[in-house]
């Protein structure tokens, strides 16, 4: 035949089911995947730098629209607080915190009162405790940091107070805070343990009260005091003192040291609690424990 062999019936048959077959091979596999610019095929989730950005630096994942949070903080937490909130804005730049620092028994009452706080972070651990009790927290108070307490008097130590058995001189002039405040409890606390130290002068916890001269609002306006000369000694934060050029400290003994915890909880009222959940939660990494570190705060339990 011109033009090629003629097929045989059976040939043509197997050549048919052959082609049917390719037919159906072909319609099975669909469309090509489009190949990526390098010719290699892209896979189906790739992490994106800002992804790979959160996880190194700990980011929360709160929402992304604007949020005003609003920080009610002890006293002794103003100076280190600063650069914790500077370095939150780069990690969460749609969040915006404003804070306000007092007495953490002042804000607790602020709190209790209705004020418009966010997250609460306190000198001690009583204070969130009683919030937590009093059903105005959302979920537990958290411990944050410790400190420690140290004697503080004016660089020119006018009143050469150079041991704590010295607060008992008669004549000597010590700036407390109010009873509330939890300094006092620390500073009472340290106070025991002092005159129970082998050497410490009869008498020593009633001449110390004694020689009270005046009672602050917080532990800044303590250090204030004793920064102007207006007063001779003050038991505060180690914290405080380390951010004074104008006090000197006097040692205590280690048998004597008081721990101060501080804490801090989420209020129930606020209007962002997925956000302010993200912010105490990020204090308590080691981005933000090693800001408090640099300003003498340490780990709590370390």
């Amino acid at each position: 035949m011109r033009g090629g062999a003629r097929l045989s019936a059976p040939g043509l048959a197997a050549t048919l089911v052959a082609a049917l077959v390719v037919a159906t091979i072909l319609a099975a596999c669909g469309p090509a995947s489009p190949a990526s610019p390098e010719g290699s095929i892209v896979p189906p989730a790739v992490a994106t730098p800002s992804a790979a950005a959160a996880a190194a630096t700990e980011t929360p994942a709160p929402s992304r629209a604007s949020v005003d949070l609003t920080v009610y903080a002890a006293a002794s937490l103003r100076d280190v607080l600063e650069p914790l909130k500077a370095r939150y804005a780069q990690i969460a730049p749609w969040v915006t915190i404003t804070i306000s620092t007092g007495a953490s028994s002042a804000l607790r009452t602020q709190i209790e009162q209705g004020a418009p706080a966010d997250v609460f972070l306190s000198a001690d651990t009583k204070n969130p405790a009683a919030l937590v009790t009093a059903g105005l927290t959302a979920g537990e108070a958290k411990l944050l940091v410790d400190n420690r307490l140290t004697i503080i008097v004016p660089t020119a130590n006018p009143a050469g107070i150079n041991a704590p058995s010295d607060l008992a001189h008669p004549g000597v002039k010590i700036v407390a805070a109010a009873d509330a405040v939890p300094i006092t409890k620390y500073a009472e606390e340290l106070v025991t343990k002092l005159a129970a130290l082998p050497g410490s002068p009869p008498g020593f916890a009633a001449s110390y009260a004694a020689n009270v001269v005046s009672r602050e609002d917080d532990v800044k306006a303590v250090v204030a005091k004793i920064e102007l000369g207006e007063g001779d000694a003050a038991i505060v934060y180690a914290t405080d003192a380390v951010a004074s050029d104008a006090v000197t400290t006097v040692a205590i003994p280690p048998e004597a040291e008081v721990i101060a915890q501080y804490a801090g909880a989420v209020v129930g009222r606020s209007a962002h609690l997925e956000d302010a959940r993200a912010f105490l939660d990020w204090l308590n990494g080691s981005e933000a424990q090693e800001i408090f570190g640099s300003f003498g705060f340490r780990s709590p339990g370390s």
